[in-house]
């Protein structure tokens, strides 16, 4: 088992950059599961969403978070990054990679990583909206919330 990667960054990702990173060498790997949120426009409606996080504490909790997965689920590797900034409509915000063994421990562990990552990771969205009006920040959802606690 390797430590996960983990980062906050402004800059773009490349899925098939951080999967080959992941993977490089490992033949003990059976199942790779990805899962890359995206910025959309809200049917033409959001011009753009800021995000910004609590620096150093953003990055130890997702740590938290991963090094929980990597144990509860035997993943074989895991990098999580999430971006910060104004990200546009169609451009990526978060990545979420587990590596295990078997099928189901990579799709749980990727859904454990998102659901906490959601709920527990000091992130916040403010909307701009396409018209120029003042964004607004975004609320938690009480559907992340049930979504986390699916885990306990």
């Amino acid at each position: 088992m390797t430590a996960p990667t983990i980062r906050v960054q402004s800059e773009n990702f490349d899925l098939q950059v951080e999967i080959d990173a992941l993977t490089a060498g490992r033949k003990d790997i059976g199942a790779v599961v990805t899962f890359t949120g995206l910025c959309r426009d809200e049917q033409g409606q959001l011009f753009a969403l800021e995000l910004e996080h609590y620096p150093g504490m953003a990055e130890a909790e997702m740590r938290r978070i991963a090094d929980l997965a990597m144990t509860r689920f035997s993943l074989l590797g895991l990098t999580a990054i999430h971006r910060y900034g104004k990200i546009l409509p169609g451009e990526n915000i978060v990545l979420v990679i587990a590596a295990a063994p078997h099928r189901q421990a990579a799709f749980d562990g990727a859904n454990f990583v998102m659901d906490f990552l959601k709920t527990a990771a000091p992130f916040w969205k403010k909307e701009h909206a396409a018209d120029g009006t003042a964004g607004e920040w975004v609320p938690a959802k009480d559907a992340d919330d049930a979504a986390r606690e699916k885990w306990r």
